[in-house]
């Protein structure tokens, strides 16, 4: 029953997307233009993210510094930070996600057309133009992939944390942070550094579809 209601909501996501791709062609907005716009907003949602887990990493930090006041305050904060993170790593899969699907009907589509050409040497350098954009592409997408896995780590760890401190408001709990702050430390700069890695190919992607 799981299986199919999730097969369904795949199915219903992707003929929205088609739905939406369509209406954005019919306004006159070719496929590569849409792909720019989306990688841009994909972009965006990742500098979003980074922002939100260093000021996550922040209230971390001063979490285990707490010499005394209401736990339940520092809770409330804590859990705060991890429901905004969990909310902008859910809209960086969704961008990521319609970044793909674009590109993917972009691609083919440009397949297809080669065929319409009567000029060998025009198609000819569509063809290596396409290769070349699907390596850079490949590239992108690898980028922004491993930049979204490279959140999950810290969401479990923050998640953690905030569970134990809600049902351990005492001292013990902020200990046990204070033990785990390293490894959150850790991996928030491993998030960082994936993140500006995929963003700047998304810069150099969007200057090259620009180019040409």
């Amino acid at each position: 029953m799981r299986l199919a209601i999730t097969i369904g909501l795949i199915w219903l996501l992707a003929a929205c997307e088609t739905v939406k791709l369509g209406a954005l062609e019919q306004l006159g907005f070719e496929k590569r233009d849409v792909l720019v716009g989306r990688i841009e907003k994909a972009r965006d949602a990742q500098l979003e993210a980074k922002e939100q887990f260093q000021s996550a990493l922040q209230e971390f930090q001063s979490v285990v510094k707490f010499d005394g006041g209401e736990l339940e305050e520092v809770y409330d904060r804590l859990n705060s930070e991890y429901e905004t993170s969990k909310d902008r790593a859910e809209d960086v899969k969704k961008r990521v996600d319609s970044v793909e699907y674009v590109a993917e009907k972009l691609f083919d589509e440009w397949s297809e057309e080669l065929e319409q050409y009567s000029s060998a040497e025009l198609r000819r350098k569509s063809q290596t133009q396409l290769y070349q954009t699907r390596q850079q592409y490949a590239g992108l997408i690898s980028a922004m992939r491993k930049a979204e896995r490279s959140i999950q780590p810290v969401l479990t760890v923050f998640n953690d944390q905030v569970l134990y401190l809600k049902h351990n408001l005492n001292a013990r709990a902020i200990a046990s942070l204070r033990d785990e702050l390293s490894g959150i430390e850790s991996n928030v700069s491993n998030l960082i550094r994936e993140m500006n890695l995929s963003i700047d190919e998304a810069n150099r992607f969007i200057a090259q579809m620009d180019s040409n």
